[in-house]
C-alpha cells in the first residue's frame, strides 16, 4: 500500500498545480464549454447559477451506484459511496431527474472548510470513495477543499461524476487528483443535444474530455473486494425513441476508447421537469434490449446493466426535499 504521507504529498502537489492554472479562469469564467465569461468572484453567475462557493444539497452514503462504487453485495456497514450532490449545473437537460438541484438550485452554500469536513465525515462513516456529483461548475471550491481534506487524512478514491460537458483544459489539470472518472456520454446527435440540453456542441466537447479521462485512467482497477480504486466508467442513459443514437454512442466508445472501460447502460429514464412531449414516457423493454444487445455484440468487458423496464417506485428518481432522498432496495 502506498505510504500515506507520500499519498497526501502527491495529491497536494497535483491540487496546487491545478489551482494555479485554473483559479485565474474564475474571474472571466471559461471553466466549462459554456464559457459564460462572468466574474464569479464578484457574485456574477452564468448558466450554472454558481458563484465562488459550492452549494450542496446533501452528502450521504449512496447504495444505488454501480456495485464497484457502492459495494452492493458487501456486508452492511462496509458499503456505500460517499456521495456529495452539488446544486446548479452547466448543462441543464430538460428531462433532468435531479431538477431540484440542477435547475432550482436548492441547497446550502458551504465554505471550502465545510466542504472538506463533509468529505472527511463521509470517510469516517465508512464511505468507499468520495463521489462528486455535478462537479464541473464547482471544480475550484472542490480543489480548494481538497487541500485541508488531504492534510487531515482523506485517503479514499475521488470520483468525478459529471455530465460529460467538461472543458478539456480543466480535465487535463485533474491528472493525479481524480482516481475514478464517471462521466455521462449522453448524445452523439447534435440535434438531440440542442433540443434537450441547449448544447449542440455537446458531443464535440464531451468526446475530447472523455479521451483525456481515458488517457489518465484507462484501466478499471478493482481491489480484492471488487471495489473500484481507479479507472473510467462511462454512463449512458437510453432515451425514448433514441436507440439509434445510443448505439452510435456505444460504437464511438468502442472505436475511439476501448471495450475494456466500464460502461453503465441505464434504463432509468423517467419524464421529469420540462421533458418535451416526444419523451413523455419511459423507455420500452425493446428499446433497452436493442441497445444492450449492441453493447454485448461490441464486446464490452465491464458492463453494468439496470433492471428494465423502469418502475416508478424504484430508488432511481430521488426527492431531494426529503431527509432521505432515495428509497433504497438493499
Amino acid at each position: 500500500m502506498e505510504d500515506r504521507d507520500f499519498f497526501q504529498e502527491r495529491k497536494l502537489e497535483a491540487v496546487d498545480r491545478a489551482l494555479a492554472r485554473l483559479s485565474p479562469l474564475e474571474t472571466d469564467c471559461i471553466l466549462c464549454p459554456r464559457e459564460c465569461r462572468v466574474d464569479r468572484t464578484r457574485g456574477q453567475t452564468g448558466v450554472c447559477q454558481t458563484g465562488s462557493l459550492a452549494r450542496v444539497s446533501v452528502g450521504l452514503l449512496h447504495f444505488g451506484e454501480e456495485p464497484v462504487l457502492s459495494g452492493r453485495g458487501l456486508p452492511a456497514g462496509s458499503r456505500g459511496s460517499g456521495t456529495i450532490f452539488f446544486t446548479g449545473c452547466n448543462l441543464k437537460c430538460l428531462f433532468c431527474q435531479n431538477f431540484q438541484l440542477s435547475w432550482l438550485n436548492e441547497g446550502q452554500l458551504l465554505t471550502d472548510g465545510e466542504l472538506a469536513a463533509l468529505m472527511l465525515e463521509l470517510q469516517s462513516q465508512g464511505a468507499l470513495n468520495i463521489n462528486l456529483v455535478s462537479p464541473t461548475h464547482v471544480i475550484l471550491p472542490i480543489l480548494r477543499a481538497l487541500r485541508p481534506a488531504y492534510r487531515q487524512g482523506l485517503s479514499i478514491p475521488l470520483v468525478y461524476n459529471s455530465n460529460g460537458y467538461d472543458s478539456l483544459e480543466v480535465v487535463e489539470q485533474l491528472r493525479g487528483i481524480v482516481d475514478i472518472y464517471l462521466p455521462d456520454l449522453k448524445y452523439v446527435s447534435s440535434e438531440h443535444s440542442r433540443r434537450y440540453s441547449s448544447a449542440p456542441d455537446y458531443f464535440d466537447k464531451a468526446r475530447l474530455a472523455l479521451q483525456e479521462m481515458y488517457c489518465q485512467q484507462p484501466d478499471l482497477v478493482l481491489d480484492d473486494r471488487e471495489i473500484a480504486r481507479q479507472g473510467l466508467i462511462i454512463r449512458h442513459l437510453v432515451l425514448p425513441g433514441a436507440a439509434d443514437d445510443s448505439i452510435r454512442v456505444l460504437e464511438w466508445i468502442a472505436e475511439n476508447l476501448s471495450t475494456s472501460v466500464g460502461l453503465s447502460l441505464m434504463s432509468q429514464y423517467h419524464p421529469c421537469y420540462k421533458a418535451p412531449a416526444e419523451i413523455q414516457r419511459e423507455i420500452t423493454r425493446e428499446e433497452y434490449h436493442r441497445v444492450m444487445q449492441r453493447a454485448l455484440d461490441l464486446g464490452f468487458e465491464n458492463l453494468f446493466l439496470q433492471p428494465e423496464p423502469f418502475q416508478p417506485d424504484e430508488h432511481l428518481v430521488p426527492d431531494f426535499r426529503r431527509k432521505q432522498p432515495f428509497r433504497w432496495k438493499l
